[in-house]
């Protein structure tokens, strides 16, 4: 039987008493039995309530109290030993949970903060595949301005060439890529179990800084090794072939003497230039209006293009547009994509240069015949290159100056078969 039947039972019993007495005669047998009768029914009231309704109705709150998660309260004793006993250890289990929770919200809120000043760019995804948090590095990485824009976006949403990326990823496959900006990442997709249902998250690992180190010792070890080799035999050979040249009659064979000392000469040069890749200086930034700097260097830029056959045009704001950097170093770079983006062209071609807002953002565009995805992947690569007569130091050198400047760049071909060259300062 249930106790709160038993507590109504005797409330029952009480109630029929009191009836009892006020309809028998007083100072009848019957009077005094009934009125016994109600004097033992609320004794075993209050017995029953102190001993075993208040314990009960205690516990009740103390359920309450975890239900509502509320570690705070303590439950109070209700005077009667055994069930004093149970509030003790009740707000015991009470402490130890609040210290745990604390414990674990201190840890919690240590891992945010690793995670969000982590150089690795973290994403987390919910039950449903959406974004449900991602650091700063991620949003920097994947292309974003502020976590905001990720939050709720599904991955296949991240219309950004790393976002693409990471929606190619299986369950725990990991890829380094190279992406058109000539940035380097490893890439992960793992998961990890709670409350026996699986969150999957990504990883991003910037690797260009480790990857270009690499690339720069390997390269610099093949110029010094060729310019090694090849320097310490042209100088004398060039030499022999021009006092040949004074001491041979024969015209043919005079010919062929200038012909061999000219390619000498070209190979030099092709070292000279090989070996200028690795000696970029640093720059020496200043402030300077971009668009004069651009609009000073159009004679130059329409030079290169007529060489080509390629028409330019030009669209540089009235207005200044700040920015720092060392412009000597930033007119080679221009240079370099321009005269890119004109031998892509070609004859008939057409190479555009504009500055965009927000901010301030450097566009060359060419309708040359674009970019192969194959070719995509390899761009920034040393010695990589699509022109026959090219060396695949060009891009090399604009990318280590713009990493030099902390500009964001990108080298790609649009759906509208324009091949842009983007610089964001």
């Amino acid at each position: 039987m249930r106790i709160s039947w038993i507590f109504s039972l005797l409330i029952l019993l009480l109630a029929g008493a009191v009836v009892a007495l006020i309809l028998i005669d007083s100072g009848t047998l019957a009077y005094k039995l009934v009125w016994g009768v109600a004097l033992l029914g609320v004794l075993l009231l209050v017995l029953f309530y102190r001993n075993v309704m208040r314990p009960l109705r205690t516990i009740t709150n103390g359920i309450d109290l975890l239900r509502a998660q509320d570690f705070s309260s303590r439950l109070s004793h209700v005077g009667q030993r055994e069930a004093d006993r149970i509030v003790d250890m009740f707000n015991g289990m009470m402490a130890s949970l609040k210290q745990e929770r604390l414990k674990l919200r201190e840890q919690n809120h240590f891992l945010d903060l690793l995670i969000d000043v982590s150089p690795m760019g973290i994403i987390m995804l919910d039950s449903n595949g959406k974004i449900s948090e991602c650091n700063k590095a991620a949003v920097k990485y994947v292309g974003f301005d502020s976590a905001r824009d990720m939050l709720g976006m599904s991955v296949k949403q991240l219309d950004t060439p790393l976002g693409k990326v990471l929606y190619s990823l299986q369950d725990r496959e990991v890829k380094v890529v190279r992406l058109n900006d000539s940035m380097v990442y490893r890439c992960s997709r793992l998961s990890f179990m709670e409350s026996g249902i699986s969150h999957p998250f990504y990883m991003i690992e910037k690797l260009t800084d480790e990857v270009m180190k690499a690339e720069r010792k390997s390269y610099e070890k093949v110029i010094r090794m060729m310019a090694h080799e090849v320097n310490n035999s042209l100088a004398g050979i060039i030499s022999v072939m021009e006092t040949a040249e004074t001491e041979v009659e024969d015209p043919d064979l005079s010919e062929a003497i200038s012909a061999c000392k000219d390619r000498c000469r070209d190979m030099g040069a092709f070292i000279t230039k090989f070996a200028s890749a690795v000696k970029i200086p640093e720059p020496v930034k200043r402030h300077v209006d971009l668009a004069e700097l651009l609009k000073s260097r159009i004679p130059l830029f329409e030079s290169i293009c007529n060489a080509t056959g390629t028409k330019l045009s030009v669209s540089l704001p009235d207005k200044e547009t700040p920015v720092f950097i060392d412009p000597v170093l930033m007119e080679q770079v221009v240079t370099n994509i321009i005269k890119n983006a004109a031998e892509s062209a070609g004859k008939g071609g057409k190479v555009d240069i504009s500055i965009d807002s927000p901010g301030t953002r450097l566009v060359v565009a060419d309708n040359g015949p674009g970019i192969s995805p194959e070719a995509a992947d390899m761009l920034f690569t040393p010695f990589f290159t699509t022109k026959e007569s090219g060396h695949g130091l060009g891009l090399l050198l604009v990318s280590e100056v713009l990493n030099a400047h902390g500009c964001r760049f990108s080298l790609e071909t649009y759906p509208d078969s324009q091949t842009r060259f983007t610089i964001k300062f």
